[in-house]
């Protein structure tokens, strides 16, 4: 039976005004990214001063903070997490959590092109499962759509985290025009190597260059399409996150939809972000947020972080107003979402 994280005993217990229970943390560990997505940054960023960004040390002490309230999941976010200098570091730190049995899981959201390099080592610090994106398995369409990545190293990267006993999953944002006709062979591809696989919406976060509207492809016409060709059945299946995911008869396999534009998954969020730079995101989609890197530079002791943290959950709101038309066709979030974390 495979191990669940919520049967992790919490030490203490954070709950929304909506009597949602706060159970999973996104971290973001850097803005940071060896890729430039076109649906995720523009070309020219301009990165944020070190100074800024919270230290690896910080990072520990916020997490333990968050574990200490009942947090059970903590996912590693970017940019690009593993281009963070030391950053094996607070994976290190995490697993000791882990093997305590305070905290009940570790992942990782990556693009791919570090894993050659730190797979074995995630995999020792107990990592067991990682989401990798990538959008096209066409060499020349991936540099494009990346603006300089390299397909290779992604691919090679995928081998090493294969051969350290991770479970990949492979995030696909459907765009039009683009990749729509490359869904069903990346299924295939995913399948045929034991990966799972979660279809994402392009979502109105940050000034890119791009227009949204332009490549924003509906989960559920992707759905429909798959369907006449492929037996979906619905799943029960969950690893705690907002994907909605089926069975997949033909490949054995399983597919996930995140649908933040069609169908948001907000009532039953147990999650919220906090970025490098320490500001606590209670919704992907809204602006509300709270400065723990005062706080936590304040004191040597977590008095004020905890009281931060408490007082941010307070304030939680129902969900996200997500749009985009030719009438919203700009940003309902300025933040890219290199800044909040994949």
């Amino acid at each position: 039976m495979p191990f669940d994280p919520e049967l992790v005993p919490a030490t203490g217990t954070l709950t929304d005004p909506f009597g949602r229970d706060i159970t999973y943390l996104r971290v973001s560990v850097t803005d940071r990214c060896d890729f430039r997505c076109v649906y995720c940054m523009a070309e020219n960023m301009t990165f944020l001063p070190k100074r800024e960004v919270l230290t690896l040390e910080e990072l520990e002490r916020l997490c333990s903070a968050f574990i200490r309230k009942g947090v059970k999941r903590i996912r590693i976010t970017g940019g690009e997490p593993l281009v963070r200098k030391g950053i094996m570091e607070l994976f290190r730190s995490l697993g000791r959590h882990l093997d305590a049995g305070t905290l009940g899981e570790v992942t990782l959201t990556t693009n791919g092109s570090q894993l050659s390099r730190y797979a074995a080592e995630l995999a020792d610090c107990g990592v067991r499962r990682i989401n990798v994106s990538l959008d096209t398995l066409d060499a020349d369409k991936f540099r494009s759509i990346t603006r300089r990545g390299d397909l290779t190293k992604v691919l090679d990267g995928l081998e090493a985290a294969d051969r350290a006993g991770i479970a990949i999953k492979l995030n696909m944002v459907a765009l039009r025009d683009f990749n729509e006709a490359e869904i069903e062979p990346m299924l295939r591809y995913a399948h045929g190597r034991g990966y799972d696989m979660t279809l994402i919406e392009t979502m109105p976060l940050g000034e890119i260059d791009d227009d949204r509207c332009d490549r924003y492809l509906p989960l559920s016409e992707v759905r429909a399409r798959l369907s006449e060709r492929l037996t979906l059945t619905e799943s029960a299946y969950s690893t705690g996150g907002p994907a909605r995911y089926v069975g997949i008869a033909e490949t054995g396999g399983r597919l996930g939809f995140i649908t933040p534009m069609t169908h948001n998954f907000c009532e039953s969020c147990n999650r919220v972000r906090v970025t490098c730079t320490g500001m606590l995101y209670l919704c992907l989609g809204q602006n509300d947020s709270a400065d723990l890197r005062e706080p936590l530079r304040a004191s040597e002791g977590d008095e004020l972080l905890s009281r931060a943290i408490d007082d941010a959950i307070s304030r939680k709101p129902e969900g996200h107003d997500f749009v985009i038309d030719r009438q919203n066709a700009g940003p309902n979030v300025i933040r890219h979402m290199s800044v909040t974390g994949g």
